[in-house]
């Protein structure tokens, strides 16, 4: 693995926590259009990150940097102050936001642009 590769999967990383963290403000401040908004932003970033490095590994490390970001954000601190209420957006906010990672992690490659198929057409 280069050292290019590795910067890019550190930089989605960071930009994976840092979706969360946007994420974890965003869907509950403006409720519907906020959860549209930040659930939107997971699924770009892993889809960018897949198309942008060309392995699934592009789009499985945004999402554990925004799962990482996510459930560290989670539970209430000791002053009583929450992040997460406990309400429908939340909920589907942390399992919309997995799904959505998911879906990108599991996307299937075409083939690229020149290549033929190792099976021959009749």
């Amino acid at each position: 693995m280069t050292v290019g590769r590795l910067a890019a999967f550190a930089g989605l990383l960071l930009l994976g926590a840092l979706t969360g963290v946007a994420g974890t403000l965003v869907q509950a401040a403006w409720f519907p259009g906020g959860l549209l908004l930040a659930l939107l932003a997971v699924a770009g970033l892993c889809y960018g990150g897949l198309k942008a490095t060309g392995a699934r590994a592009g789009a499985v490390v945004p999402a554990a940097g925004w799962l990482l970001a996510v459930i560290l954000l989670t539970p209430a601190r000791p002053e009583g102050d929450f992040l997460f209420g406990a309400g429908v957006g939340s909920y589907i906010f942390l399992l919309g936001g997995t799904m959505v990672a998911v879906m990108c992690a599991t996307l299937p490659h075409p083939p690229p642009p020149g290549v033929r198929p190792a099976r021959l057409d009749k």
